[in-house]
């Protein structure tokens, strides 16, 4: 497919130079009726090869995109964009054909004469007021989804979880049972405590640190950034998520996973995926890969940026429950 694409730029490049050679040869040559006639017909070819290219990256190329939102509130953000792209997918659709159609029917003709016409107040305000109304609208339904990632009621009682980011890994804190987090700051930062908590704040007592997240299907989740060193970006790509942890400051998002990871595995996107992935690792000889949940960086933080991954694993309630129970507390890692 990338071989592809690299001939189709060739291919477009090499055009490129033979009209400009030709337009360099003409300039004081007049284009006579046969040539706006060849150069008409050629602008309907290219209209449908247009389309036909078109068509085939929206089928093709779909397995490369993000299967639906394993988050609830990442269906706004699906919402979102289909709306989006449908919308936009439609006028950039009709502006094509009336571009190189237009291009093709009013081709030059000694007979034709050029209509001067001044403007159109109607027009004028139809192309201006229907593109602002659609742009306030999903603006608006962008901010609204923005809230509710962004904040959560005090009625929702949800998990709260601190994600400290370092070059170049993640370390993950669970509140514990006041579902409180300690305080935390990088002055404290000594020996096992990595992530900087301050354990003379009762409230540190029991949170517990881990290594792997693991979250409930279908209980908010509140995560907490912070920075211990450069600005990096917590992305969590198939929850619709993602949040700059900035150094000095304490930045969040929340949502409510509803997929279990066995579920999502059976997604029928996520294994066409999958499959896709499997083929080119075989093909150079490396061990199948199994989907999982991940916690990127998406900020070019510094030389090792790829090696910051962790591994998110989403379970019904009661196998949540009994794994946060054999978690141990900071109070008993940090004596």
């Amino acid at each position: 497919m990338l071989a592809l694409f690299y001939i189709f730029i060739a291919i477009a490049i090499g055009v490129s130079f033979w009209q400009i050679t030709r337009i360099m040869n003409l300039r004081s040559v007049i284009a006579t009726d046969k040539d706006n006639e060849t150069q008409g017909k050629l602008a309907i070819g290219f209209l449908i090869f247009l389309y036909a290219m078109m068509v085939y990256c929206l089928i093709a190329m779909n397995v490369i995109m993000l299967p639906e939102s394993a988050s609830i509130e990442g269906e706004h953000h699906d919402n979102l964009f289909d709306i989006t792209f449908w919308l936009l997918g439609i006028v950039q659709f009709g502006m094509q054909f009336l571009i190189f159609f237009f291009t093709y029917k009013y081709r030059g003709k000694k007979e034709n004469k050029a209509l001067f016409y001044a403007d159109s107040h109607k027009l004028e305000m139809i192309w201006t007021v229907i593109p602002a109304v659609t742009i306030v609208l999903l603006i608006g339904y962008g901010l609204w989804a923005w809230n509710n990632i962004m904040y959560v009621g005090d009625d929702e009682n949800p998990i709260v979880i601190e994600v400290y980011s370092r070059q170049f890994d993640w370390q993950a804190r669970y509140a514990g049972e006041d579902n409180e987090l300690g305080l935390g700051n990088v002055n404290f930062i000594k020996g096992i405590n990595s992530m900087g908590v301050d354990m003379s704040d009762p409230k540190s007592q029991d949170d517990k640190k881990v290594t792997e997240m693991v979250l409930p299907k279908g209980k908010k989740v509140v995560f907490k950034f912070r920075s211990q060193d450069v600005l990096h970006s917590a992305y969590m790509p198939h929850f619709s998520a993602q949040m700059n942890c900035v150094p000095g400051m304490v930045t969040q998002f929340a949502f409510t996973p509803k997929y279990t990871t066995a579920e999502m595995r059976l997604n029928s996107e996520v294994i066409a995926k999958t499959d896709g992935i499997n083929k080119i690792r075989k093909a150079k000889g490396e061990d199948p890969y199994e989907f999982d949940f991940l916690l990127l960086c998406n900020k070019i933080c510094g030389a090792s940026h790829y090696n910051m991954q962790m591994k998110i694993t989403v379970v019904e309630q009661a196998d949540y429950d009994k794994w946060l129970s054999e978690q141990k507390t900071l109070a008993q890692v940090i004596k």
